[in-house]
């Protein structure tokens, strides 16, 4: 049969999301095609014979195209079988059923895409199987087939001091052991992380190597849910490649308790950590069930900084629970700790988003906030207690999109934001080069 598998956004990287069930659905024998819509256009052809047309749905954007698409794509092919796989294809079943989507596959979705296509291969006669919409049952992975999608060079690239690195994509594992309530894995794992087997990994890298990849990111929600599974794939990877770079996401709860395990990654050339912060404020932390206090975060920069590990923290600056003079604090403290240059702007003006099934909405306060969930937008829309706040978030949304596109540096951006919110006098500090940590080119993040 033949398989159209599509991608309509992944932060800028070759999307393991098509390359992964790629690999299952053609060692059945289908004839798969693979279209990455963020890079090259949809292909005409695949539309129109396609009898199983699959939607990767990671993320929250990734669902907003979908949406503008799949029109057209039944307008080209009535006959075709939709489905739609990912993290955010279960959070919005209900929306995509009403688009046409008929089967749903979240958690791990390749074996959910294989019986599938095997089910639509043999015809009417056949009786129709029940998938789960979620499956978080254990898999034994095959090396993601990459053929057919775009080169290396078509996406982000990591920046460093003396240039730019290709880089590829690759994940170790899924879902998280934590429950934190602003996280879109909790719904679909509820706690539970499954992992891709370490020889089939560490095969995806050495492919992505010979395809030109000087740098590999790892894809986890968080590297060291597991490290005894993580760790030697990082070994492994220097032993082979001493060369190539690698970043990952950990848990600032992580980096505390397996601080031992910092020194390896980097030994090993790790470029820099990513680190879901969200918020400076303890009673914000604890209302998103993050696992971390200020302090916490204190000491993991403190930490990684003695080891010359980067740190590269992520935020939700803007919140129900913000103030004017919250934010101002925010900004404050991310020069003290000599930290302005190493966010990447836009964490300087992301908004909370309350998708669909949200823990989030457990709170009493979220639900009397929220007005009924926004279709189009796909979340439940809230607003401010104070209105400038959400005129502040729009005009530094504008701004870091503004100045982006034109290569200011981070540290004129910072100080714009820092104008912007009426901060005061700026410190006086040297202007930072561009570069101050290694970081990649898609500068956006949900």
């Amino acid at each position: 049969m033949q398989v159209l598998l599509v991608s309509t956004y992944e932060m800028g990287r070759q999307p393991f999301g098509l390359a992964s069930p790629a690999a299952w659905l053609r060692a059945e024998g289908h004839e798969v095609t693979l279209a990455d819509v963020s890079c090259t256009p949809m292909p005409g052809r695949a539309v129109e014979t396609a009898g199983l047309i699959a939607f990767f749905l990671p993320m929250h954007t990734a669902t907003k195209l979908f949406l503008r698409l799949v029109d057209r794509v039944r307008a080209v092919n009535p006959r075709a079988h939709l489905c739609a796989y990912g993290l955010y294809a279960p959070l919005n079943e209900r929306l995509l059923r009403g688009a046409g989507v008929a089967t749903i596959l979240g958690g791990e979705f390749e074996s959910g895409l294989r019986d599938l296509a095997r089910h639509l291969s043999a015809g009417a006669a056949a009786p129709a199987p029940k998938f789960p919409v979620v499956s978080t049952g254990r898999q034994q992975f095959l090396v993601p087939d990459r053929t057919g999608l775009p080169p290396l060079g078509a996406y982000a690239q990591l920046v460093v001091r003396d240039g730019t690195r290709r880089v590829g994509y690759t994940e170790a594992s899924r879902g998280c052991k934590h429950l934190c309530r602003h996280c879109p894995v909790v719904p679909v794992y509820q706690g539970l992380f499954r992992i891709v087997q370490a020889d089939i990994v560490l095969e995806d890298i050495r492919r992505q190597v010979a395809a030109g990849a000087a740098h590999i990111t790892f894809g986890d929600p968080d590297f060291f849910n597991g490290p005894g599974h993580a760790i030697p794939i990082v070994e492994a990877l220097h032993q082979e490649w001493p060369w190539l770079s690698y970043d990952v996401t950990i848990k600032v709860e992580h980096l505390l308790k397996h601080r031992d395990l910092l020194p390896i990654l980097k030994r090993t050339n790790c470029a820099f950590v990513t680190s879901a912060i969200e918020s400076l404020d303890d009673a914000v932390l604890a209302k998103l069930d993050k696992g971390h206090t200020r302090a916490d975060f204190l000491e993991a920069v403190a930490l990684t900084r003695a080891i010359g590990l980067p740190l590269a923290p992520t935020f939700i600056p803007f919140h129900p629970w913000t103030t004017i003079e919250s934010y101002r604090a925010f900004l404050r403290t991310l020069v003290d700790l000599d930290l302005h240059t190493q966010v990447t702007p836009i964490q300087l003006a992301i908004r909370l988003l309350i998708p669909e099934g949200s823990l989030l909405l457990e709170l009493p306060e979220i639900r009397q906030l929220v007005g009924l969930f926004d279709a189009h937008a796909l979340y439940y829309p809230w607003r401010s207690p104070d209105p400038a706040l959400d005129a502040l978030c729009g005009k530094l949304q504008e701004t870091i999109k503004r100045e982006e596109k034109r290569r200011t540096s981070r540290a004129e951006i910072f100080r714009q934001i820092w104008d912007l919110a009426q901060n005061g006098e700026f410190p006086d500090l040297p202007l930072a080069a561009r570069a101050t940590i290694p970081y990649l080119t898609e500068p956006w993040y949900c």
